[in-house]
Order: structure tokens, then sequence, then C-alpha cells
């Protein structure tokens, strides 16, 4: 299922971003470009993180934003992110951040699905290993498909 979640359009590799906010709208612009979410989607992942702090950042360099899929999900996707230069986006344990996955689910069962996938993701050495020396997005979707 995380194979059709994404594809290489959703994904952005060495982004270049000044701070949270910048690398958030870096990587959901995306899935904004593929009619995956509305913009309010992306203003809601931002206002979520001034309102309750960096939550979305889940693990040593990793972040996953997302919003509540009333906010503007229009499709269920995932956007695949690396940044150039790691940002802090306010997490002592797991600052910089350096990988992020913006998720966009229609409903909650698809955002559990496809977060439960992640995971295991996050758990895979060699997949971060990838995104670290590849410039090329369809290398990461044969990763994920494999």
């Amino acid at each position: 299922m995380l194979k059709d979640l994404t594809n290489e359009k959703l994904i952005r590799l060495g982004i270049e971003a000044k701070d949270w906010e910048d690398a958030i709208r870096k990587a959901a612009q995306p899935l904004l470009d593929e009619h995956k979410i509305k913009q309010s989607y992306i203003d809601d992942m931002i206002a979520g993180i001034k309102e309750v702090g960096p939550y979305i950042v889940l693990a040593k360099h990793i972040a996953l934003p997302h919003a509540r899929p009333e906010a503007g999900a229009l499709e269920s996707a995932i956007g695949v992110a690396t940044l150039k230069e790691p940002v802090v986006f306010g997490n002592e344990a797991n600052d910089p951040v350096k990988y992020l996955f913006c998720l966009s689910a229609k409903d909650d069962m698809e955002h559990l699905q496809a977060l439960a996938q992640l995971a295991e993701l996050f758990e895979d050495q060699a997949f971060f290993e990838l995104l670290d020396r590849t410039d090329d997005p369809q290398e990461i979707i044969a990763y994920i498909s494999k």
C-alpha cells in the first residue's frame, strides 16, 4: 500500500530550507502541485506545530508533517523529502531533522495503515542510506516497491 501512496512527483531531494516552517512548506509543495492536498492543509500542519510543539518529529532526524483529513486532504499520499542541511524543529531528542515524510490521508483508517507501513520503513537503515546518496526519485520508488 505504501508504494501506492507515493510516486516520483511527490519526492524532493536536497531541499534548501531556512527553518522548520520553510522545510514543511517545501516538502509539502509536491502534494499541493499534484492535487493531493489544499494549501489549507499545509497551513494547518504548520499551525499545529506552533500550537502543540514539534510532535511530528518522531525519531532521530525524521519528521512526519500531517494534519487532520478535514484540513484539506484531497487524496491519500505520502511525500518524501530530504534536506540539504538539517533544520531544528525544537525537539531536543531528535533534532535536527533531515528527512520529512508529508502524509495526507483522506480518513483515519488510511492514516493508520500508512503510518504502520512508514514505521517499518523508519526502522530500515538501508532506506536512509539510499536517501542520503541518491538524487533519483525512481530509485526511492523502486526501493519502497520491493
